[in-house]
């Protein structure tokens, strides 16, 4: 049987899926389903002894990212993403988190106190934390159904020894209706097995099995906005959540930083909505609008704005940025914490970085 590849080019949405191999870009496939993908990732647990609450109690979705911040000042402070708090744990003085971390923590045996702060707010302190050994985590499972095999993959399970069955490392990716390459996941796939697909002659239906970081469900629909195509209106994200525009943010960047963009002359004027940066997300992507218009990418934190700002992003210097209705970034931006908990003004060094990189602000 003959791997239809050629029959499944990016059109009409056949091919929303490439299966690639990272080590020789060899395309094991496309699809357009990929059943798995959507998911919400395991999560880490975490409990802190004697919680002291730095204002109301924490419970709930806490923020996209929370430091904490150790006493002993030999050691950095560890971060946590996408916090949530199970609130105290019964019977006890402690609070439970739940994260998505890299497995980074403390050092072991590690036992002296911890402020705990999510960037803009201190949330607390206890006298000290442990990582809470999960149970058996059942491993994430996809699904690549109607998938149009190369030859070297079917030889790849028919053959079926363990060292063919393993693909050892692939990127999943993600176009969107009109083929652009929307994102990418990582995968260690171990082909798990194969059916014969009812989308099509010459289809199978792949189930893989290894390490892979899944989308979040809650930015299943923003995915879902993004794989019809970019935004073509200003501001579609202003009316999300924090939690939901960092998502916004990570499509934006990833599509940015793909991009070929023309260089426009020096003394080009920006306008600047701000009427929505109340958080650092907001401020990006309405930075990113102002400069490359809707869905437009200028930087996702300060550093990267200042690599943005010297050059191939669509901009040169000298420039105008008219920024309206700064009242509101200054109200939100201006008292943030750093990794360390120490205090600073997000909003002045915003200023600061583009002032150096040639760009005039009037502030409205």
């Amino acid at each position: 049987m003959v791997a239809m590849l050629e029959d499944t080019e990016h059109h009409g949405g056949q091919a929303r899926y490439a299966l690639t191999d990272t080590a020789n870009a060899h395309v094991w496939g496309v699809c357009a389903e990929a059943e798995g993908l959507f998911a919400d990732p395991p999560r880490s647990s975490y409990e802190l002894f004697g919680w002291v609450p730095g204002g109301t109690e924490t419970v709930g979705w806490v923020g996209t990212r929370v430091w904490l911040v150790p006493d002993d000042a030999a050691h950095g402070p560890w971060l946590l993403e996408d916090v949530e708090s199970l609130g105290r744990h019964p019977g006890t003085d402690g609070l439970v988190l739940t994260a998505l971390d890299d497995h980074e923590g403390p050092p072991e045996g590690y036992r002296s106190p911890v402020q705990v702060h999510d960037q803009r707010r201190r949330l607390g302190s206890c006298r000290e934390f442990t990582r809470v050994l999960p149970g058996d985590i059942p491993a994430p499972s996809l699904v690549l159904r109607g998938l149009a095999p190369s030859d070297r993959l079917r030889r790849a399970w028919e053959t079926g020894t363990r060292r063919t069955l393993d693909l050892k490392e692939a990127e999943l990716e993600i176009r969107d209706d009109q083929g652009n390459l929307l994102g990418d996941r990582l995968l260690h796939p171990r082909i798990r097995g194969w059916s014969v697909s009812p989308h099509g002659r010459h289809l199978v239906d792949l189930a893989l099995d290894g390490e892979f970081m899944p989308v979040p469900s809650f930015a299943r629909p923003l995915w879902e906005r993004w794989l019809a195509g970019p935004p073509d209106t200003a501001g579609a994200w202003a009316g999300l959540g924090i939690r939901e525009r960092d998502a916004w943010l990570d499509l934006v960047r990833d599509r940015g930083c793909r991009r070929e963009h023309g260089e426009r002359p020096p003394g080009q004027a920006y306008r600047l909505d701000g009427r929505h940066i109340t958080d650092e997300p907001g401020l990006y992507l309405a930075l990113g609008e102002a400069v490359n218009g809707p869905g437009g990418y200028f930087g996702a934190c300060l550093d990267a704005l200042d690599d943005c700002l010297r050059g191939g992003f669509g901009h040169t210097s000298p420039a105008t940025l008219h920024w309206k209705d700064t009242t509101v970034a200054r109200e939100h931006l201006s008292r943030r914490l750093t990794p360390q908990g120490k205090p600073y003004d997000l909003f002045a060094d915003v200023l600061d970085v583009l002032g150096e990189r040639g760009v005039r602000v009037l502030l409205k």
